[in-house]
């Protein structure tokens, strides 16, 4: 079952990309139809996420890299997540909305909590004091 919404989630994520990715007013000059609400808040959340993950500079360890592309990733999520329960209609998506943020909310802990105790400084805390050779104590 939890692949099925991952699925979802994973189509959801697809068809918001591809609307964010259609010049602004294309729909709404095309068919005479006004965008839809929230429109405008999907395509902020993309970009603010692009620029976000743009900004990542390669650490040269994929772990760390995935980690750090992901935050704004799922943040971007939650963002048109949350857009989706102001303008939506549909039970179904209003629900898998609110799961959205909560699940994405619990993995962005998950990750931050993940690169805190990788971070260099924090291995470094971790390691035993080197030893002191030629010292008296």
């Amino acid at each position: 079952m939890k692949l099925g919404r991952y699925f979802a989630i994973f189509l959801f994520s697809i068809s918001t990309a591809a609307m964010a990715a259609e010049p602004q007013g294309s729909r709404a000059q095309g068919t005479g139809a006004a965008a839809p609400p929230g429109g405008s808040e999907f395509a902020a959340s993309m970009e603010k996420m692009h620029a976000a993950m743009a900004s990542v500079e390669p650490s040269g360890n994929l772990d760390t890299d995935f980690v750090r592309l992901m935050l704004p990733h799922h943040q971007a999520a939650i963002d048109m997540a949350k857009s989706q329960l102001l303008y939506g209609k549909d039970p179904q998506i209003l629900r898998l909305a609110q799961e959205i943020i909560i699940d994405q909310q619990s993995e962005i802990e998950l990750m931050q909590l993940w690169l805190k105790q990788h971070e260099p400084s924090a291995q470094k805390q971790n390691q035993p004091p080197a030893p002191q050779v030629g010292k008296e104590p």
